[in-house]
């Protein structure tokens, strides 16, 4: 699944994880796009140590089996984590989704979390391009969710979103336990502190788009061509 941050990524992947026939992983990149970019995220040293900071041994590992031998394999991937310098092939040994969010959104809940955001951060030119390559080698489309629709109608959404991949749709999928994950990533405490303590996905935050500030209203109007080009493929 590729999306950009703050999209409804994690509460997606709590879904899956919450069927008793799929294992998740969470942003198996993270430290590695750290390692290549030199960015200061928080928890940044935490996230290094955690996971490899060489993308060939976690492309590698994303294409071998699944943990626990389990049916299947749900990878929350950030768009923005995938930098030009990694190979890319990997990806075509994968069933590719990708969840799309309105940029105002997500940008309102971002500077939540880390104050400084540039359009890169948000993952949604990266996104367009990963579904363009996607696209290309099928020749059709792969799915397309938007988080405003996984919150208006959780059920029909996830339920087409799982017929797209051939799989079946599991009423799990709806619900699950608060609490922490031993599957989150280590930077969980900066990031997660909404899905930990959610049950589901939560009602829709209304029509009106928060009001942004004139220097995140920009970094929105650059990317609202790209999130508007993928939501017309939307299931």
């Amino acid at each position: 699944m590729w999306s950009g941050p703050r999209n409804l990524s994690t509460a997606m992947m709590r879904a899956f994880e919450n069927r008793t026939d799929c294992a998740v992983s969470d942003e198996p990149f993270y430290a590695v796009y750290l390692a290549e970019t030199g960015l200061d995220h928080p928890m940044r040293d935490a996230v290094l140590a955690s996971q490899p900071t060489d993308w060939r041994e976690v492309a590698q590992q994303l294409v071998g089996d699944a943990p626990e031998a389990s049916p299947l394999w749900y990878q929350k991937h950030m768009t923005h984590h995938m930098l030009p310098a990694f190979g890319r092939g990997w990806i075509a040994e994968c069933r590719n989704a990708f969840l799309i969010r309105d940029p105002v959104r997500v940008l309102a809940s971002y500077v939540k979390s880390r104050e400084t955001v540039t359009l890169a951060d948000i993952g949604v030119v990266q996104q367009s391009e990963l579904f363009d390559a996607v696209a290309d080698r099928l020749g059709h489309a792969p799915p397309v969710i938007d988080a405003a629709d996984v919150l208006a109608d959780p059920a029909r959404t996830l339920g087409a979103l799982c017929a797209a991949l051939g799989i079946d749709f599991d009423p799990a999928m709806l619900s699950w336990p608060a609490g922490k994950r031993a599957s989150d990533g280590v930077w969980a405490p900066a990031w997660y502190a909404g899905v930990e303590a959610s049950t589901g996905f939560a009602a829709p935050g209304g029509d009106e788009a928060p009001v942004l500030p004139a220097h995140l209203a920009g970094i929105a109007a650059e990317a609202e061509g790209h999130y508007r080009r993928l939501a017309a493929f939307r299931l």
